[in-house]
């Protein structure tokens, strides 16, 4: 079976492109829950987030630290929601929802619908952190 997020890590597929180094990249969810829901991912493939070496489950965990910190200034907000999963896709993730109190219990109260291109080129530009 063929992993789509290794597809995006490996820019074998598109993806509104947030964050990358040489071990994570972060990218907009297509289905996005709140504006700015966000995937960080490790670009090797783990199918789980505790599956990682110690070292670099670290250095994942500063990376979403990272991003969340930077969402919490461009969304003028102190809420940054985070959720391990893992389920949907086998591979390795850890969503943010940037902005999701009253939004978000367990499940969306509320879907976006799919991410236009113009939409999900407008949000990388906004939130892309340097």
């Amino acid at each position: 079976m063929e992993c789509k997020f290794c597809r995006i890590a490996n820019h074998q597929a598109p993806a509104f492109v947030i964050y990358e180094d040489e071990n994570f990249i972060a990218f907009l969810d297509i289905y996005p829950w709140v504006e700015g829901h966000t995937l960080v991912i490790p670009k090797e493939h783990y199918r789980w987030v505790w599956d990682m070496p110690p070292k670099l489950a670290g250095d994942y965990f500063q990376v979403v630290h990272k991003i969340a910190n930077h969402y919490r200034k461009v969304f003028q907000t102190e809420f940054v929601m985070s959720r391990i999963y893992g389920y949907d896709i086998p591979h390795a993730h850890i969503h943010l929802f940037p902005d999701a109190r009253g939004k978000i219990a367990f499940y969306p109260k509320q879907r976006l619908g799919r991410l236009s291109l113009e939409k999900g080129k407008e949000l990388s530009q906004k939130l892309r952190l340097k």
